[in-house]
């Protein structure tokens, strides 16, 4: 069917993308080593992340446990989603799609390092944004294509 194709293309882009840049910033750069891209915007920036996004979580003890079993549920819990999406929702499947990779991604990195590797770093000269990866940008752009469908064109999930 159409829809498990979208879906498999999705995810194996994304999370190759996502596990190639991943293992490329960990051959070529050392841990805190950062390189400009765009002045006083953006760099590509070496770190380890332990903690759920933005750091949240980084020293409870429980932290590898607790994100390997939730992203194993949301993957999970996608997977069986996709099965009931009827055919013709293509916006849908392409959206849980990027949201699976980027779960599969960073619970990869999990189960390897006991952390995620992030290199993405957007930043407007001293202010930073957190730094992230391919894996979370997958996320953000599947909620993002979610929610524009459900709450702006107010079609029923």
């Amino acid at each position: 069917m159409k829809k498990y194709r979208i879906f498999i293309l999705t995810v194996s882009v994304s999370l190759l993308l996502d596990q190639w840049s991943k293992t490329y910033i960990d051959n070529h750069f050392e841990l805190s080593q950062s390189k400009q891209v765009i002045t006083n915007f953006f760099h590509l920036t070496y770190v380890r992340n332990p903690g759920a996004a933005f750091g949240r979580l980084a020293e409870n003890g429980i932290r590898v446990p607790f994100f390997i079993t939730v992203s194993a549920i949301a993957i999970v819990a996608i997977l069986w989603y996709v099965r009931r999406i009827s055919s013709g929702k293509h916006w849908q499947v392409l959206a849980l799609g990027l949201i699976f990779s980027g779960a599969s991604g960073n619970l990869i990195d999990r189960i390897r390092f006991g952390e995620v590797i992030d290199f993405l770093d957007v930043h407007w000269y001293n202010y930073h944004w957190p730094a992230f990866n391919i894996a979370d940008s997958a996320i953000s752009i599947g909620m993002a294509v979610l929610l524009f469908f459900i709450i702006i064109k107010k079609i029923p999930v």
